[in-house]
């Protein structure tokens, strides 16, 4: 029999609950948070029903609820298991905002046969549909054991399933998104589930290489083409013949040198610095650049073919802070690499204290600045656990210390309405993400109008059937019929 657990201080209303549910399951209960912590960590449960007054009073604030780190524990605690959150009719907006913050649904009291009937369904659905893209995905990324591919995140789950899409495919593809995020994890991710995973991968970080070198180390050069040139070189084009090229910052390399690129784009040929012999190009392309190019095309520093050629396929990858879910697991990964370079010292966990930090911190270097940071706690670190002394006092002064990287060079009133524009972009992303593509709940969570949602998806360009499940994809299908 499965196991739900009840977590309310309202006898009335558990025993209400438990009257709907029938006699076919056993049932927990708890009065608080810390109780279910303590007592039911170690058990199996099915489904947790948590009165949304629980949830409130764990939070430092009496006023802003913030229901995803409420429920930060219990996901820790109950990684798969589904969550629905328990309220008087009253407080609707509040349930909305916990269904926003990550419950997967939500019954009002006086309880109600009927909705306890749908919710049930809804939660069976969930999970089966879970199961199944655990499974499919599973299968794709069996031979990869990167923390990565094992996502919790929602945002992120679209970006995996983007690339098991794309993979198999020759398409170029351009990876967008913060520094640090991990946009050269996922082009290695997606040519070893390419069709050329027996073949070079070559990585270029464009922005590292002076422009008058760029164009040598891509197409290579003739012996005496320039100055220097003492002898015949390869490009990387060349050296990734039958392979993938990734180039990082895409952005960066200089006019000259983007149409030369793009002339090898459109005619898969190209030819050397101060060669004449014409050399296919038989490379798949991924770009990344962590600048809004749109932007760079509007003045002009940036070709506006180029950039149509590169975006075929595009993907941008989360910054750390809209996926904190990953963070647990994330450390782990980067304990056990740290365990594999000094064989002399295994740390094999991390004190509450510490995790609570890293799950609250804003993380402006996202992915690569967590690495940084257990890294250097591996090495001062003298116990058998990750303790708060072996992390920067900033981590937990309450607050992130992290800086927003403005563009000084712009006028305020642009780099005002870019932010505007950056923040109702990943708002709308996550948003669709957290209600899976449906507009009528995302609009009210959102105290818009269904036309006005509609609106300014069309001007971020966003889709919203891509953050629809696989079973909602289907019943759409059915109804076309």
């Amino acid at each position: 029999m499965d196991s739900i657990l009840i977590v309310t201080k309202n006898d009335e209303m558990a025993s209400a609950l438990k009257q709907c549910l029938g006699e076919e399951y056993i049932y927990e209960t708890a009065g608080d948070r810390e109780a279910v912590l303590a007592k039911f960590i170690e058990r199996q449960i099915s489904i947790i029903f948590i009165d949304l007054t629980i949830l409130s009073h764990s939070c430092p604030s009496n006023f802003i609820v913030d229901y995803t780190q409420a429920f930060q524990p219990l996901w820790q605690a109950f990684p798969l298991t589904p969550i629905v959150v328990l309220s008087p009719q009253n407080n609707i907006r509040e349930l909305v905002h916990a269904v926003k913050g990550g419950a997967n649904d939500y019954l009002t009291s006086p309880i109600n046969r009927e909705e306890v009937r749908l919710v049930m369904e809804n939660v069976a659905k969930a999970v089966r549909t879970h199961s199944e893209l655990e499974y499919l995905r599973e299968q794709f990324w069996k031979a990869d054991s990167n923390a990565i591919v094992h996502s919790l995140s929602p945002a992120m789950q679209i970006v995996l399933n983007q690339a098991q899409s794309v993979a198999p495919t020759l398409t170029t593809i351009l990876l967008t998104g913060e520094t640090g995020t991990g946009k050269g994890v996922m082009a290695r991710l997606i040519h070893r589930h390419s069709s050329r995973s027996d073949k070079q991968f070559i990585s270029v970080h464009c922005g590292a290489i002076p422009d008058t070198l760029i164009e040598s180390e891509l197409f290579g050069h003739e012996k005496g083409s320039f100055t220097g040139a003492i002898m015949k070189k390869l490009g990387k084009f060349e050296i990734a013949k039958g392979g993938t090229l990734f180039l990082d910052e895409i952005g960066t390399i200089s006019q000259s040198v983007q149409i030369k690129f793009l002339q090898v784009l459109q005619e898969k040929i190209f030819s050397r610095v101060g060669g004449e012999t014409s050399i296919k190009a038989d490379v798949r392309i991924i770009a990344a650049s962590n600048a809004d190019l749109q932007a760079a095309i509007k003045k002009k520093r940036f070709r506006e073919d180029l950039y149509y050629r590169l975006n075929v396929f595009p993907i941008e990858v989360p910054p750390l802070r809209e996926r904190t879910e990953d963070i647990p697991m994330l450390v782990q990964e980067f304990l056990a690499n740290c365990n594999l370079r000094n064989i002399n010292k295994k740390i094999l966990s991390v004190h509450p204290s510490v995790m609570n930090a890293l799950l609250r911190y804003s993380w402006p270097g996202n992915v690569r600045e967590l690495e940084n940071l257990i890294e250097r706690a591996h090495i001062v670190e003298q116990s058998r656990e990750l303790t708060p002394e072996s992390f920067p006092s900033e981590l937990f002064s309450g607050g992130s210390t992290a800086q927003v990287h403005l563009n000084t060079a712009l006028p305020l009133a642009e780099v005002r309405q870019e932010a505007v524009e950056s923040v109702e972009r990943q708002y709308l992303k996550q948003l669709l993400a957290e209600y899976k593509g449906k507009i009528d709940v995302a609009s009210l969570a959102a105290g818009l109008g269904v036309r006005q949602m509609h609106n300014l998806l069309t001007k971020y360009k966003i889709e919203k059937n891509e953050y629809k499940t696989s079973d909602q994809k289907i019943d759409k299908e059915k109804s076309e019929i």
